[in-house]
């Protein structure tokens, strides 16, 4: 399952060495989909690792419109934030700066391939941490 924003899309899960790219999918979001299907959403599990092509780019909306941000690094961890809000985006990338960024800033056409999913959980800790924020509107 990915975002709630995503639930009317085609979707699959990620598998590793997938080779991904973020694309908006006009429900008001952006999410990751295989270069090879664009229609299809790839949803990623939280804990997952990814390695992405070039240094990552997000864009925010900010007083004077439109701001490009470079993130300098390559790799991140699928999260999921927010979780008890109903009515905002969840899917979000840990860089190893530990800086948080939404899954849906991220600008459209970057390439990332899967490295690790994350093991199966042995704990309820580690359950909840891997569960899915589940809302649909």
């Amino acid at each position: 399952m990915c975002d709630y924003s995503l639930h009317t899309a085609k979707s699959r899960p990620a598998k590793v060495g997938d080779r991904l790219v973020t694309r908006n999918f006009n429900t008001g979001t952006r999410g990751f989909a295989a270069p090879e299907d664009a229609r299809t959403a790839v949803c990623v599990l939280p804990g997952t690792e990814l390695a992405f092509e070039k240094e990552v780019r997000s864009a925010r909306i900010g007083l004077f419109g439109l701001k490009m941000k470079t993130i300098e690094h390559t790799t991140a961890i699928f999260r999921q934030i927010n979780k008890n809000e109903p009515r905002t985006h969840h899917d979000a990338l840990e860089f190893p700066d530990g800086q948080i960024v939404l899954l849906t800033a991220l600008r459209e056409g970057q390439e990332a391939t899967v490295l690790q999913l994350p093991a199966r959980p042995s704990t309820l800790r580690e359950f909840e941490d891997q569960r899915r924020a589940v809302f649909t509107g």
